[in-house]
């Protein structure tokens, strides 16, 4: 199921665009759900594996076009001292001025500046992402996985994505020259993200 769907109903051109009342009832504002969201990256290390992490902390909202997708947006908050790789010395690497100096940078955000179908059920996500204090453009695919009520009566709907950046473009420049040739930690990072977020109760 298309979160945005439209159907021409016409035959002339002067069609009407019709859409489907129950996409069109997920329109509205939608509060992500830390507890059951994951926003993640994946990098290369020592050019012959890969090393994951997550960031614990993060909020942000959505809000959802059910009738137009290029009227949806999303904000998104990360603390970066919430880094976890599962290695208690390399979180504190990530977090010190050699990388993302989290005590002078506390956030990493993203802000959206435009949305589009691009077929089905999958969308891009156009907005500024800002690492220390540089903002740049980032485009982010999500496929979306559907709408439910779960059992405490929330309506949520669910989002999986990724996006390549060079880390190198956000100030992040690090690294160690391995004796065999390369380097230690490679510029091409993956980001991941798994999203449930719930929608707000209408306004009275």
């Amino acid at each position: 199921m298309a979160l945005f769907n439209r159907k021409n109903t016409a035959p002339s051109t002067t069609a009407t665009l019709a859409v489907d009342p129950a996409l069109a009832a997920l329109t509205g504002s939608y509060t992500i759900d830390p507890a059951h969201s994951s926003i993640g990256f994946q990098v290369r290390h020592a050019m012959v594996t890969n090393v994951r992490g997550s960031f614990g902390e993060h909020e942000g909202t959505l809000q959802l076009d059910g009738s137009d997708p290029s009227r949806s947006s999303a904000s998104i908050d990360v603390r970066i001292a919430s880094v976890d790789t599962g290695i208690a010395d390399r979180d504190g690497h990530l977090v010190s001025g050699d990388f993302f100096d989290a005590e002078k940078f506390p956030l990493m955000t993203f802000r959206s500046t435009h949305a589009e179908q691009l077929g089905g059920d999958t969308y891009r996500v156009t907005g500024d992402l800002t690492i220390k204090d540089v903002t740049r453009p980032l485009s982010i695919d999500l496929e979306f996985h559907g709408s439910a009520t779960d059992v405490y009566g929330n309506e949520r709907v669910g989002f999986e994505g990724s996006a390549d950046i060079l880390r190198s473009d956000w100030g992040l420049t690090w690294n160690a020259a391995l004796e065999t040739g390369g380097v230690m930690v490679s510029d091409k990072v993956k980001l991941t993200f798994d999203i449930s977020a719930i929608k707000a109760a209408p306004q009275a």
